[in-house]
């Protein structure tokens, strides 16, 4: 549902250098629901290609599977095959803002990387953010949890090693991005109750590949964090020519630890959490 990346490009690759970060935090969360988590209908919004789902498939009575773009939920399904026939996992090419799925009739909404793809107004007061919050209002049941994976805009300008690569991408991302007092003030006007933020410092978006210097190189591994389709043209040149003088110098791998060091103070990863009143 990206406004800015192709994801029907991307979808090839994306598991590549991305996994389901935070399943055990995200597990807890939905633990605290009124329904077991064993009996609970999940709504997956916006699954990509399935990680999530995949890491929760047999914890849940049924997922159900949401994404508009059509590659990423084909990915989804063939990874996912055999839990489709058991009638445990349902998907549907839908946005966000309007599901195809009943009022009251979901125990619980994650949702994981996707609001900073959803173009909206933030001069505004988000009003795709609301619309979708809404929507999630709608389907869920009351007393019903929500699980948003999201990133502050501190961890988007201190947490990833290589954005300082392309300064003027982090500016632009965090235009995107609903930081959290104001993620938590649209819940609560949506009809969550107020959210719970938990950050785990250890925890990095693209896991062990996220430490391979040389991998900004690689248009796959670049392909792991949308953040580079928001660099134009030339920042990409820029970026590259500078990381490739710090290889030539023997000094890439110190680039990426020295600016890495302040993701142990703000993490990567917040998980914000509200139930529906």
């Amino acid at each position: 549902m990206s406004s800015y990346e192709d994801y029907s490009r991307t979808s090839a690759s994306y598991d590549r250098t991305r996994a389901a970060q935070g399943v055990e935090i995200i597990r807890e969360a939905l633990s605290r629901n009124t329904v077991p988590l064993e009996s609970q209908v999940l709504l997956d919004a916006g699954c990509g290609t399935g990680q999530y789902t995949a890491a929760l498939v047999n914890d849940i009575a049924q997922i159900t599977a949401v994404d508009l773009n059509q590659d990423m939920l084909s990915t989804a399904r063939d990874k996912l095959r055999g839990a489709t026939g058991s009638g445990r996992l349902v998907f549907h090419q839908a946005s966000l803002d309007a599901l195809p799925i009943d009022s009251q009739s979901i125990d619980a909404v994650m949702v994981n990387q996707v609001l900073h793809h959803v173009a909206d107004d933030p001069t505004q007061g988000w009003p795709a953010h609301q619309r979708i919050f809404a929507e999630f209002a709608r389907v869920l049941k009351p007393g019903s949890m929500l699980v948003i994976n999201s990133c502050s805009h501190t961890q988007l300008r201190s947490g990833f090693w290589f954005y300082q690569l392309i300064p003027g991408a982090i500016e632009r991302i965090c235009r995107r991005t609903c930081d959290l007092q104001v993620l938590g003030e649209l819940l609560e006007a949506a009809g969550f109750s107020p959210a719970k933020h938990t950050v785990a410092p250890e925890i990095v978006m693209q896991d062990s590949a996220y430490f391979r210097a040389e991998g900004v190189f690689d248009p796959d591994w670049r392909s792991g964090d949308s953040i580079w389709a928001l660099a134009t043209p030339d920042e990409l040149e820029k970026a590259l020519n500078e990381a490739q003088h710090h290889a030539e110098a023997g000094r890439l791998e110190s680039f990426m630890r020295r600016h890495d060091a302040e993701r142990a103070n703000v993490g990567q990863l917040t998980f914000s959490s509200a139930q529906k009143y």
